[in-house]
């Protein structure tokens, strides 16, 4: 796979922690790059509510899913593979404590680990998370999964799946048909979505290998939707 550019640190954090007001983009549309792997080459990503249910997809030129990090046998080291949603939601929004960082959906694939609530098995399949993202330089990507300290006992969701990370593994119906990744996600369990702004974004990330923190990283970026991580979607509502 020819990888796009790690995004930088300043420019990252910058684009991510401001609140976009562009109301031009929905969905977002992007022209297909043959530089990247097909199944992240995203032309195309949404969110909308119908009735009760927010619905996130994403287009891509391939066939999403398709793709998959390999195993490697040990949980130090290994990589993820992500469909991701950057919003401007506050961590509040689903189930952390407030003002902790850059809400995300995820939809990501993890040979070599499962972190599904309750001790479930997901390594097997791409199933969602809810991600809270910070800026750290010691991350290819410029952006980490927030760590819990050792001791700390932050406020989580009933489905946060124990592990030292501001991560929730929510079981959301997830599909993927052809070219399209899509979650479905009741509005009442998303307070804001309503007024919120997006991107899109497949990524790759890492685990330390030394396991200590930042212990999951953002270490690549496959194609930003809006190009310039400027969160110009808006979520919009559709008719059934």
């Amino acid at each position: 796979m020819r990888r796009m550019k790690a995004w930088g640190f300043g420019l990252v954090a910058a684009a991510l922690c401001a609140l976009a007001t562009s109301t031009s983009a929905i969905p977002i549309q992007a022209q297909p790059d043959e530089a990247v792997l097909a199944s992240f080459d995203i032309v195309e990503t949404t969110i909308v509510t119908r009735g009760d249910t927010a619905v996130f997809t994403t287009r891509v030129r391939g066939e999403a899913g398709k793709d998959k990090p390999d195993a490697t046998g040990r949980f130090e080291g290994s990589s993820v593979y992500a469909y991701v949603w950057p919003t401007t939601l506050d961590s509040g929004a689903i189930g952390f404590d407030k003002a902790q960082g850059i809400v995300a959906l995820a939809v990501t694939f993890h040979p070599d680990f499962d972190d599904a609530a309750h001790g479930g098995v997901n390594r097997h399949v791409w199933h969602p998370h809810w991600v809270v993202l910070a800026k750290d330089a010691a991350c290819g990507g410029g952006l980490k999964v927030v760590d819990i300290p050792k001791g700390a006992k932050p406020k989580v969701p009933p489905t946060w799946p124990n592990v030292p990370l501001l991560i929730d593994s929510p079981d959301y119906p997830t599909a993927f048909r052809g070219d399209a990744v899509q979650v479905e996600i009741p509005v009442s369990l998303i307070t804001g979505i309503k007024g919120a702004s997006f991107d899109g974004v497949t990524s790759g990330l890492k685990v330390n290998g030394n396991l200590h923190a930042p212990l999951l990283c953002v270490s690549d970026v496959f194609k930003v939707a809006s190009g310039n991580l400027s969160l110009p979607g808006q979520v919009s509502t559709q008719n059934k």
